[in-house]
């Protein structure tokens, strides 16, 4: 009977959806404006990529405080991925390489999430975020001081706000930023 009710049954609901509020407000924080009029990260393609890595890197690493939110957070990368995959088709890119650029941006991700983790660590040094972000939120692009200066205090602010969050505001979407 289980086969059955597989094939024709209800579907499931995906456990992912419930995370959506929450990407959505990840995604909506790593749009933000500032962070490209004031901050200077290149409004492009890469820039917001890279913004949006930062983002959802700061509340992974909020999460992993909570061992309880591993699934979790295996389901947000998911969605992630899955958001990535639908931008490349947006742009056209075709279905054969689709794949290959997946793996290389979650290959990046993961480097960067290191990065950022190692950065915001207790004792780290107060130099380690800037050279984060200029070798992979600005890549090519030389910030100034006052626009590296905005994005390192905003995401500082921002990482101390989630570490005040409880975990299940965070994972609603609810979190105050």
């Amino acid at each position: 009977m289980s086969l059955l009710r597989r094939l024709f049954g209800p579907a499931e609901p995906d456990p992912r959806e419930a995370l959506r509020p929450l990407y959505d407000q990840i995604v909506a924080q790593a749009r933000r404006p500032v962070w490209y009029l004031d901050g200077g990260v290149p409004d492009t393609v890469d820039g917001r990529f890279e913004m949006v890595s930062v983002t959802l890197s700061l509340v992974l690493i909020r999460l992993e405080k909570d061992s309880a939110q591993a699934q979790a957070m295996a389901f947000l990368t998911e969605i992630f991925i899955d958001d990535m995959d639908a931008q490349l088709r947006e742009f056209g890119v075709g279905d054969m390489v689709v794949g290959k650029r997946i793996g290389k941006l979650l290959g990046a991700f993961g480097g960067r999430l290191g990065a950022y983790r190692e950065a915001l660590a207790d004792g780290a040094s107060p130099d380690m975020l800037p050279e984060a972000l200029r070798r992979n939120l600005y890549g090519e692009i030389v910030p100034t001081a006052d626009q590296l200066d905005l994005v390192v205090q905003g995401l500082r602010q921002a990482s101390t706000m989630l570490a005040q969050c409880d975990a299940a505001d965070i994972m609603a979407g609810q979190a105050k930023w």
